[in-house]
C-alpha cells in the first residue's frame, strides 16, 4: 500500500471514529503503587456466567475473583486454579481434580460438593451459560470427597481443560468467589488484591503482604476511547477488551503501535444466515453472496497487518487430537474478480427469472469498526446486483455477524457452532454427522466423520467466513506478562510477570 493510502486508510479509521483523542503526557504511575488497567465496558461486580455472554470488562473480573477448577497463565497456556492439581484416567474418560484450600467470600470453606453442583447449574438444559452447549461428552460431574471431584466423560475430549480454564467457567457461589483476588469498589474502580493464603503460619502477616499497593491491581470500566485516553494520559498502565469494533479508537488515539498487543487467536468472524427465504433459499445464492467479499481488501481497511483473512468454515488451530485440515471451499483459488464474477452470474440468473431481491438486513455492532465492515461488505454484495442494509445486533436480520474465540481445539467446535442454533440455520444432515462424530470413541472414525459433516455444511452454505477474531490489548512496559497468546487470555493476576 502506497503512503498516500496509508494515510487515506488512517484518516478513514479515525473518521468512523469520530474523535481525536486529547492528550497530555504520557508519564508512566511509579512502579511501587497498583497496576491500573482499564478495560473497554462497564463493570458489574453482580454479573454471572448463568446470565449468558459476559462482557470483557466482566470476564476479567470473574477470572480474577473466582477462578475455574484450571485457569490460563498470561501465555495462553493451562494453570492451576481452584484444582491445585488433576490427573487424567488411561482411557481419557475421567478428569479428576484435587482442591486447594479455599474459602467463599463468607469465610466457608470451598468444597467439592459445592464446585459440582455449580458445574452441574451451568451446564444444566435451563442455564444460559454461554459454552454450556460445548461440554456434550460429560456424564457426570461428582463430588468424590470434600476436596476430590470427577468429570466423567462418555468419550475423550483432550481439549477439556481448555474449556474449563475459560473466564465464564469461574467458580461463583451465589455471588462470592474464592479467589486468587478479592474485590472491593473504591469510587468508580475496582480494587483487586491477593486473597491471604489459608494456610499461613502468621494471618497477620498473610493479611498484610496481600494488602501491599504492589500487589493490587484498580480495574475500571469505560467507554473504548475513554480507556485508551487514561492510558495516553498515563492514568492506566494497561487497557483490555479491544475488538475489531473498537480497533478505530486505537488509530485515532496516536498511541504508539509497539503498545499494541494484538492475540493471534482462531475462532470464528463473520456472517451467518439466520433466514433461508427468498433469495436466500437456496445454497447456491448464498454461496453467491460468500464468494463476492474481497477479504483482503476488507481486512487491509482497518489497517492492521497481523489480521488475517479466512475463507474456511473452522479456523486453522494447533490440533493436539489430529483432527483434519479444516476444508478449502472450491473457489479458494480464484481471485477476487473472478469470485466476484461468477457470484454475479448467479444473481443475474435469478433476476432473469423475474424474481426480485430484497435488500438483505446485516447485523453488526453500531461502532467505528462495525460502520466499516458493513461498508465494504455492501459494497461487494451491490458489485454483483445485491442490495443489502445495516441493522442493530438485536434486531430482525439475515445476516448476523458472528465474533468469537475457540474456546479450545476441538475441530467440531466450529461446526457445532454453526449447526442448528438459535442464531444460524440447520442442516439436518450436517447435524446427523456432527452428533456421530461426537459419539465416536475411534479418533480416526471421528476424524473422518468431522470432514463428512464439514463437507456437508460447507455445500449447504449457512455461514460467510471473513476473517480470524480480532483481539487487541494495550500495554505499558511495566505490563511484562500482558502478552499475544491465542488463547486471547489476558488474567490480571498475570499481568506483571515474576522476576526470573
Amino acid at each position: 500500500m502506497t503512503a498516500a493510502g496509508r494515510y487515506r486508510r488512517t484518516t478513514m479509521l479515525m473518521a468512523a471514529a469520530g474523535l481525536v483523542l486529547t492528550v497530555s503526557s504520557c508519564g508512566l504511575f511509579g512502579e511501587a503503587g497498583p497496576v491500573r488497567i482499564a478495560a473497554m465496558g462497564s463493570i458489574n461486580p453482580a454479573a454471572s456466567p448463568l446470565n449468558g455472554e459476559l462482557s470483557a470488562t466482566n470476564a476479567a473480573l470473574l477470572d480474577a475473583t473466582s477462578q475455574g477448577l484450571v485457569s490460563y497463565d498470561g501465555e495462553g497456556q493451562i494453570d492451576t486454579g481452584l484444582a491445585d492439581r488433576w490427573t487424567v484416567t488411561t482411557d481419557g474418560r475421567s478428569y479428576i481434580f484435587r482442591l486447594r484450600e479455599a474459602k467463599w467470600g463468607n469465610g466457608r470453606k470451598v468444597t467439592a460438593q459445592d464446585v459440582a453442583a455449580i458445574l452441574r447449574t451451568y451446564l444444566a438444559p435451563a442455564s444460559r451459560h454461554m459454552l454450556k452447549n460445548d461440554f456434550p461428552e460429560i456424564e457426570t460431574i461428582r463430588a468424590m470427597t470434600d476436596t476430590v471431584i470427577e468429570i466423567r466423560l462418555s468419550v475423550p475430549q483432550p481439549a477439556i481443560l481448555e474449556l474449563l480454564a475459560q473466564p465464564s467457567m469461574a467458580i461463583v457461589n451465589k455471588g462470592m468467589g474464592w479467589g486468587p483476588m478479592r474485590a472491593r469498589r473504591i469510587g468508580r474502580a475496582i480494587l483487586l488484591s491477593p486473597v491471604p493464603d489459608p494456610l499461613a503460619e502468621d494471618p497477620a502477616a498473610a493479611e498484610a503482604a496481600a494488602n501491599d499497593p504492589a500487589a493490587s491491581i484498580e480495574l475500571v470500566g469505560t467507554s473504548p476511547a475513554g480507556a485508551l485516553a487514561r492510558f495516553k494520559n498515563g492514568y492506566a498502565d494497561g487497557v483490555v477488551g479491544g475488538r475489531f469494533s473498537t480497533l478505530p479508537y486505537f488509530a485515532a488515539s496516536n498511541i504508539a503501535r509497539s503498545r499494541l498487543v494484538f492475540d493471534p487467536a482462531p475462532g470464528l468472524f463473520g456472517l451467518s444466515f439466520v433466514r433461508a427465504e427468498g433469495f436466500l433459499a437456496t445454497d447456491t445464492n448464498r454461496d453467491a453472496l460468500t464468494r463476492a467479499i474481497r477479504r483482503e481488501r476488507l481486512v487491509e481497511a482497518f489497517g492492521l497487518e497481523e489480521w488475517q483473512a479466512q475463507l474456511t468454515l473452522r479456523p486453522v488451530v494447533h490440533v493436539r487430537s489430529g483432527g483434519p485440515a479444516p476444508l478449502q471451499p472450491a473457489w479458494a483459488d480464484y481471485d477476487d474478480a473472478s469470485r466476484q464474477a461468477q457470484a454475479k452470474r448467479v444473481v443475474d440468473a435469478w433476476r432473469a427469472a423475474g424474481r426480485e431481491i430484497e435488500p438483505i438486513r446485516i447485523a453488526v455492532p453500531d461502532s467505528p469498526g462495525g460502520r466499516i465492515l458493513f461498508a465494504y461488505i455492501a459494497a461487494d454484495f451491490t458489485a454483483i446486483g445485491v442490495p443489502s442494509r445495516r441493522v442493530a445486533m438485536a434486531s430482525t436480520a439475515d445476516l448476523r455477524l458472528i465474533d468469537e474465540v475457540a474456546p479450545n481445539d476441538d475441530p467440531l467446535w466450529a461446526l457445532r457452532r454453526l449447526s442448528c442454533r438459535r442464531d444460524t440455520l440447520c442442516n439436518r444432515e450436517a447435524q446427523d454427522l456432527i452428533e456421530q462424530a461426537m459419539r465416536n470413541i475411534d479418533v480416526g472414525q471421528r476424524s473422518t466423520q468431522v470432514t463428512e459433516a464439514e463437507v456437508v455444511l460447507a455445500r449447504y452454505t449457512p455461514f460467510i467466513p471473513l476473517a480470524t477474531p480480532l483481539r487487541w490489548s494495550v500495554a505499558a512496559q511495566r505490563l511484562t506478562g500482558l502478552r499475544p497468546n491465542p488463547r486471547a487470555q489476558h488474567p490480571l493476576n498475570h499481568v506483571i510477570a515474576a522476576p526470573n
